[in-house]
């Protein structure tokens, strides 16, 4: 994966107009469909078009969507897409200022229910869909012995793996690929 590909997040203002969750699957619906109308983000999450302006307006203010006036075929019609598809932070870069850390706490804990709510949509889908995919979809956990300097390395190893699962050229083949979730957590903890 291509370091410069991922914006690091520092500015708490950028954490906080993403922490809410409503535009955190605006963004989600940007990383599998790309560029979108108001319209068609508004019929893919279910909402009032002038509920996702609102909120793609907030996101454009944190310079995390764009408009993409290449893309309209007229000028009444807007497209929107992500400046950047991968974001990271670290709570730690928040711990001088408690407010500010504050936010990033609640970012982490909106992308943990984010993680969480989508794993739990897939389990209570009706049988017929799970039916689709057989045995494909899978969790997995373990526990490892591991300093921080293994941990970052196992890191990195797992980034890049599903960096090139996601980066792939798709074949033309027909198949019917559908958007697949996945996250991996590595956190020291306690059984």
């Amino acid at each position: 994966m291509d370091s410069s590909d991922v914006r690091q997040v520092t500015d708490s203002r950028v954490l906080a107009a993403m922490s809410h969750p409503l535009r955190r699957r605006l963004m989600d619906v940007f990383k599998v469909h790309g560029p979108s109308t108001v319209g068609l983000l508004a019929e893919r999450t279910d909402q009032a078009p002038a509920n996702v302006s609102h909120h793609l307006k907030v996101l454009a203010a944190a310079d995390l969507v764009t408009e993409a006036p290449e893309l309209a075929r007229d000028r009444r019609e807007r497209w929107w897409r992500l400046v950047t598809r991968k974001l990271r932070w670290s709570n730690a870069d928040f711990d001088a200022d408690p407010a500010a850390r504050a936010v990033a706490d609640a970012a982490t804990s909106l992308n943990l229910d984010r993680h969480v709510a989508l794993a739990r949509a897939w389990h209570a889908a009706d049988e017929s869909t799970q039916a689709t995919w057989n045995d494909a979809p899978f969790s997995t956990d373990h526990w490892l012995r591991l300093t921080p300097e293994e941990l970052a390395e196992l890191s990195r190893e797992m980034i890049d793996v599903l960096a090139r699962w996601a980066d792939r050229e798709l074949p033309d083949d027909d198949a019917d690929r559908r958007p697949v979730f996945v996250f991996v957590h590595g956190v020291p903890a306690r059984p």
